[in-house]
């Protein structure tokens, strides 16, 4: 996936996340309480985002492994 369609992605899926906080407040659920408890957890997911595909992006520059010669 190019970077400009990772990060297309991301903002999509911010949207979404900010979008569903703000009508779950506007149907009476308590969705601040619970963010204030696991705000941590997006920093989680956002770290293991950065860690996959950082690797996985280094794996596919790295150069073909040359065969061994006897």
């Amino acid at each position: 996936m190019a970077k400009k369609q990772r990060g297309a992605l991301a903002w999509g899926i911010i949207l979404i996340v900010i979008g569903l906080i703000f009508i779950l407040d506007n149907f009476g659920v308590d969705v601040w309480d619970s963010l204030a408890r696991l705000w941590p957890l997006a920093l989680i997911v956002w770290g293991a985002w950065k860690l996959y595909f950082g690797l996985k992006e280094r794996k596919e520059e790295a150069p073909a492994p040359k065969p061994e010669q006897d």
